[in-house]
């Protein structure tokens, strides 16, 4: 049997009158890529902000590593080792890529002094590692807001590697990226997952990228789990095809 990292179950989530998430179940595997897909306004995203912390649940139950979550505080979930990255990016466009890699280093509760005073050689040695990693390293002493936007999600992407996370969740990584930079995004989101046994999952609309890089897959419609599988089994499943694949 898999060992189930994170666990949700018959979770639930109102906005007013409206059910943006409605009784999901579903189950990532320790060390898997799995992925999230579905049409705009299905509750992807909704449901991305339940599992970190961003909003509670109505309903259900989330678990990380056996651990409930489902009622603790966004900054709790993250130093559990779950990060989530966003569809626009969330760097300071102000500071240079090795600032923003090294605010990144987890920290609990310090003042700023206190913060920057422990950054010593091997965290700026980790820094470069991982600029490296993503393809930023010539790029690392420039402001992040220079960056194309497709750069600055590989940045964040960094960032998020820099916590040292067990988990992933990445909310439409390939977005708005030069397709020149994909194909590199995608091994490195692959190399992290196996070299580094970070878990991945991954809301994409770029069905190229989430069939070539999901090992599975779940399907999202009007706020209800429409279909699971491997992306052999969601390209030919007829409901998908009718809710979303074949809209496009």
């Amino acid at each position: 049997m898999n060992d189930i990292q994170l666990a949700v179950e018959g979770v639930t989530k109102r906005f007013g009158g409206v059910v943006a998430n409605d009784n999901i179940t579903l189950a990532v595997p320790r060390g898997h890529i799995v992925g999230l897909i579905g049409p705009n306004g299905s509750g992807k995203t909704t449901l991305f902000n339940s599992i970190v912390g961003y909003h509670p649940v109505d309903e259900g139950s989330i678990q990380f590593e056996g651990l409930e979550i489902s009622r603790k505080r966004v900054i709790e979930i993250a130093r559990l080792g779950m990060i989530r990255t966003f569809q626009q990016t969330h760097i300071y466009g102000k500071m240079t890529c090795m600032e923003n890699m090294t605010v990144s280093v987890p920290h609990r509760n310090e003042g700023f002094a206190r913060m920057f005073a422990r950054f010593t050689p091997d965290i700026f040695e980790k820094a470069e590692h991982l600029l490296e990693f993503v393809g930023l390293y010539p790029k690392r002493y420039l402001l992040a807001g220079d960056l194309s936007f497709g750069q600055q999600k590989l940045l964040e992407f960094a960032m998020a590697l820099m916590t040292e996370p067990k988990m992933l969740l990445l909310d439409e990584p390939t977005a708005g990226i030069n397709p020149t930079l994909i194909n590199g995004l995608i091994e490195r989101l692959q190399r992290a997952n196996a070299d580094l046994g970070i878990t991945l999952f991954v809301i994409e609309h770029n069905m190229r990228v989430i069939m070539n890089l999901a090992e599975s897959i779940y399907c999202l419609a009007h706020g209800q789990l429409l279909a699971f599988g491997t992306p052999e089994e969601i390209q030919q499943d007829q409901t998908v095809i009718d809710a979303y694949l074949g809209a496009h």
